[in-house]
């Protein structure tokens, strides 16, 4: 499919494969702009528990007779049932791309701001937000000078020259009367290595545990400014209401990174959200609640997995109190 693409942002694609990004939902940056998954698979076949192949959606985007299972698989962690091929709808390659970062005093600014670009002609298609911590792992990753005292909004624009040109003026247009104490247009090619290190954020340190809160995109800073004091590195997908943190190096023992992740997830549900974890020590595993808090959707959770895998032999201990599809 020449100029064609999957416009989903994965980290370390090189080692990745298309059933793992699939069966997790990967998404990164870009999300806000084109989605995940989810929003791709138009066509799915696989085989369930028992051994049996079955197929879903279809080899068109108009087929949506019956219901959409490959929606339930996408994100299902393997625990439903095993994806042995998809169909995949594609995009037009953007022409260009471009960043605009701007480092604002308070993470109150960048609330303001994201409030103004609800009213914005401008369509940008990431909305990231970081923390002085992240910032400084961001800006070692890509090699551009990010400021690491302050909290850094970062929006990604894709497009034709003439539209993203367009976009950009009116961006800084009106992020100007908010005050931020500095700012910068990173254009094609450097923008490449920025998109790649917000991108691989989640995989760019070799931290003890990283997590993701899912929250309502009104509540992301607020989330951001309390867990900041607990010394974590932030990346917000605000506009998404997803923040992906990195615990600190001192968070050695499974004792320390509890104590964290504890008031974590109490910030979290302060912020009318819940918190999973992405990756840790296996060892850590069983001791810490890595799908995070109960939540109302569990029961049903529970219900699907026992309908579709009765005797649990789908990648058993994932599907943990039903919460694996996320």
């Amino acid at each position: 499919s020449e100029r064609q693409r999957l416009p989903i942002d994965i980290a370390q694609a090189e080692r990745a494969t298309l059933g793992g990004a699939l069966a997790t939902n990967t998404s990164g940056p870009r999300r806000f702009g084109h989605g995940t998954f989810r929003d791709y698979v138009i066509g799915i076949s696989a085989v369930d528990a028992h051994g049996r192949l079955f197929k879903a959606g279809g080899r068109v985007v108009k087929n949506v007779a019956g219901y959409d299972i490959c929606k339930l698989l996408v994100g299902s962690r393997g625990t439903l049932a095993i994806v042995t091929q998809v169909t995949l709808k594609l995009r037009p390659l953007a022409e260009t791309s471009a960043l605009l970062w701007s480092a604002f005093e308070r993470l109150d600014d960048i609330d303001r701001v994201l409030a103004r670009l609800l009213t914005s002609d401008a369509r940008p298609v990431a909305v990231e937000v970081l923390n002085p911590a992240a910032a400084k792992l961001i800006a070692a990753s890509s090699r551009f000078e990010l400021p690491v005292d302050a909290p850094v909004l970062c929006l990604g624009l894709e497009g034709s020259q003439r539209e993203v040109d367009w976009q950009m003026e009116t961006l800084r247009r009106e992020i100007a009367p908010f005050g931020a104490k500095s700012a910068d247009v990173i254009p094609e090619p450097a923008a490449a290595s920025m998109w790649q290190a917000l991108t691989e954020f989640p995989t760019c340190a070799d931290d003890p545990l990283t997590f993701q809160a899912n929250l309502r995109p009104s509540q992301c800073l607020a989330f951001l400014d309390r867990a900041s004091d607990l010394n974590v590195a932030l990346q917000a997908h605000a506009a998404n209401g997803i923040v992906i943190g990195q615990l600190p190096e001192s968070a050695a023992t499974v004792e320390e990174t509890t104590s964290i992740l504890n008031e974590l997830r109490q910030t979290a549900l302060l912020s009318a959200g819940n918190l999973q974890i992405l990756h840790c020590d296996p060892e850590w595993q069983p001791l810490l609640p890595m799908c995070g808090d109960p939540e109302p959707s569990w029961p049903l959770m529970r219900q699907l997995k026992q309908k579709l895998d009765p005797n649990g032999l789908l990648n058993p201990g994932l599907f943990v109190d039903g919460a694996s599809v996320r």
